[in-house]
């Protein structure tokens, strides 16, 4: 029975892994750009949640449409006047672009916030719904919920729409969907956007479970890193697995061994993908070495 609950709580956390990662895996699948401040949003998102809850009481689940938006509009104001001027420079420099706006973004955090671990406080937040013998957090099943619905509206979008087609042409030949009359800039500000308002929408999820802090974002992109590695670079539904598979064996991790390891196994995987099959596991695409990995 532990172990069933343990791999329920890992799935359930693998679930916001996958909402995080999936932004992630936008931006480097089609901008082909490793964004290194892709924690920094979540972290800014989080404390937009938190500033209207301590300011106008509003719940993270019902602010969370609000900062969707103000994250999407910070996605295209990073991609049109940090990104876009440095797309034809080397991926050193796009790196260090990316890493330099992590570290002003923090420190702002710290300016602004202090280094104070801030919360919020609903009525939901400690609830569980006991099913079969087994305790699920509400806050985690809302936020999985979550994930499901935004892989399928994700799924409808790229597979049905104009637009979503442009986008997946982009992701696999830029070349080409330039040829044929894609507007490849439109199509990059628009994939950034999107990518930092699933972010948005993952830190307000976040929100009623976690503490939110000015590094907060450090150790989630790390672990994003991981899950888009897995998943295979530009592949939504492989980030979606992936975040599954790494919640799952970090709670499997901290149950068998110990909590101090949990990071241990999961960065083994991650290395023993890059060096037998560094396109992912659930990819067929370009590797890392397409983003200069």
């Amino acid at each position: 029975m532990m172990i069933l609950q343990t791999l329920i709580s890992g799935i359930l956390l693998g679930g916001i892994y996958a909402l995080i990662s999936m932004g992630l895996n936008m931006i480097l699948g089609v901008v082909r750009i490793i964004n290194f401040a892709h924690g920094e949003f979540l972290m800014i998102a989080m404390y937009l949640s938190y500033i209207f809850y301590a300011w106008g009481g509003m719940d993270p689940y019902v602010s969370a449409i609000f900062i969707v938006i103000i994250l999407f509009v910070l996605g295209l104001i990073t991609q049109k006047g940090l990104i876009e001027p440095i797309l034809d420079k080397p991926a050193s420099t796009k790196i260090f672009a990316t890493l330099g706006l992590s570290i002003v973004l923090q420190n702002l955090a710290l300016m602004i916030f202090d280094a104070n671990y801030l919360s919020v406080t609903t009525p939901y937040q400690s609830s569980v719904v006991n099913l079969l013998g087994i305790a699920i957090s509400v806050p985690r099943l809302v936020s999985f919920g979550v994930v499901i619905a935004i892989v399928i509206l994700l799924y409808l979008f790229l597979q049905k729409t104009m637009v979503g087609r442009a986008i997946r042409a982009v992701s696999m030949q830029r070349q080409a969907a330039y040829l044929v009359g894609v507007n490849v800039k439109r199509i990059y500000l628009l994939a950034f956007g999107i990518g930092t308002a699933l972010v948005g929408l993952a830190g307000s999820m976040l929100m009623p479970i976690y503490s939110v802090y000015p590094t907060l974002g450090a150790s989630f992109v790390l672990i994003a890193f991981v899950v888009v590695v897995l998943g295979g670079m530009g592949n939504m539904f492989g980030a979606f697995y992936g975040g599954l598979m790494i919640g799952v064996i970090e709670s499997l991790a901290g149950v068998i061994f110990s909590p101090g390891l949990k990071e241990v196994i999961y960065f083994i995987i991650f290395i023993l993908v890059l060096l037998i099959k560094p396109t992912g596991i659930f990819s067929k695409g370009k590797g890392s070495e397409a983003v200069g990995l």
